[in-house]
């Protein structure tokens, strides 16, 4: 006998439905403004790290070439033919800290090139040169330095600093828009309940758990510890459907200008944060402060990796209609995302570029290479 169906499950049914698609559109808006000015977090650390990252000898004149590496990338003798364009501060994030060392040293090897990003931009405030500063890993070849033989030393020896500088004061040094959140196909919002679900799911993906944390991070770096109203809540934290676009992978170009929109004290307050969820080499978890960075290196380093446009690209740009201390999330998002075809022409001097029919790719300018790894013997090849 045919069972009866019931309407009362049916109902049940209906409303949970309803309420994920809600849940879903929570906090949607094709156009939101943040309040991601200032860094106002606030460490309860006792002390701070000493000056050990001061880069001798900067020239105003000549661009300074900040290069974030670690033992494992090899020698750096592929710096020497960049001598002319670049005054070079190379600091070894995994070397010992070493008071009687008069190499460039990092406080603790965290956040990836984060650390050292940050600690040249502390230490050298004062003097940081008028030419710009450029920021890249220390390894030569990457999957992902955006070049054909995916070779840094090209794309350095061919970079114009000051056209890359002209528009925007920032400049991320990846045209193509693989591996990034620029296409929204591919990338979905990082509060979206798709990137939650996944967290759960997929807890060894630093991608996706990174993605998860950004929300909640942001409002920690530019909230602080200040108690606001749940207004005022919704211009720190991201929504649902509120997409940070980026650029991968943390290696860029920007203005003297650009940083000094922010105070010496906003940076190490960043850096703070970075190494008051550090992990002590006994393997406890440092958690000094609890809005401080996630334990997990790659989670933490990646968080910051949608961090440097945010604080660089000037404020003229993406200044909020309604308020000037407000940024505008769409302007800002385009920005971070400019056209392949220009942006290799600009940087590169690559330009009238065929086979761009998209706005994130020109064939045969760059291509992941399978598994997010160079061949064996890569660099030897192609040195």
């Amino acid at each position: 006998m045919k069972r009866k169906s019931k309407p009362l499950v049916h109902l049940v049914l209906f409303f949970a439905v309803l309420l994920v698609i809600l849940f879903f559109n929570h906090s949607q808006s094709p156009n939101r403004s943040f309040s991601w000015t200032t860094i106002r977090y606030k460490s309860t650390a006792i002390s701070l790290p000493a000056s050990r990252g001061v880069c001798p000898g900067l020239s105003q004149a000549k661009p300074a070439l900040v290069v974030a590496r670690v033992e494992a990338d090899g020698a750096t003798d592929w710096l020497d033919g960049l001598s002319d364009k670049y005054h070079t501060c190379v600091y070894t994030a995994d070397a010992p800290v070493d008071p009687m060392s008069t190499s460039l040293q990092v406080p603790a090897n965290r956040g990836h090139e984060a650390m050292a990003y940050l600690t040249f931009i502390i230490d050298n405030y004062d003097c940081l040169p008028e030419a710009g500063v450029v920021f890249v890993h220390g390894s030569r070849f990457s999957w992902h330095n955006d070049d054909p033989h995916y070779d840094n030393l090209a794309l350095l020896a061919s970079l114009n600093v000051s056209a890359a500088l002209a528009p925007m004061g920032y400049h991320n040094l990846r045209c193509d828009w693989s591996a990034s959140t620029c296409d929204k196909s591919y990338a979905p919002p990082q509060g979206s309940l798709e990137n939650s679900f996944r967290a759960v799911l997929q807890p060894y993906d630093p991608r996706v758990l990174s993605d998860s944390a950004l929300p909640l991070s942001l409002a920690a770096l530019f909230g602080g510890d200040t108690h606001r109203s749940a207004e005022r809540q919704k211009d720190l934290l991201l929504g649902r459907g509120d997409p940070v676009r980026a650029q991968c992978c943390a290696q860029f170009v920007v203005a003297r200008a650009s940083v000094w929109r922010h105070s010496k004290e906003e940076y190490i307050a960043l850096r703070q944060w970075l190494l008051d969820g550090s992990i002590d080499l006994d393997g406890t978890h440092r958690l000094v402060n609890k809005k401080a960075a996630p334990a997990d290196d790659r989670i933490a380093g990646r968080i910051l990796s949608y961090l440097w446009h945010i604080l660089f690209i000037s404020d003229q740009h993406v200044k909020s209609p309604d308020a000037d201390s407000l940024i505008d999330l769409q302007q800002l998002n385009q920005l971070a995302c400019p056209r392949a075809d220009e942006c290799y022409c600009r940087l590169y001097g690559r330009c009238d570029l065929t086979g761009c029919a998209t706005p994130g790719r020109c064939q045969g300018q760059y291509q992941i290479p399978p598994n997010f790894k160079l061949p064996h013997g890569w660099a030897a090849a192609h040195s």
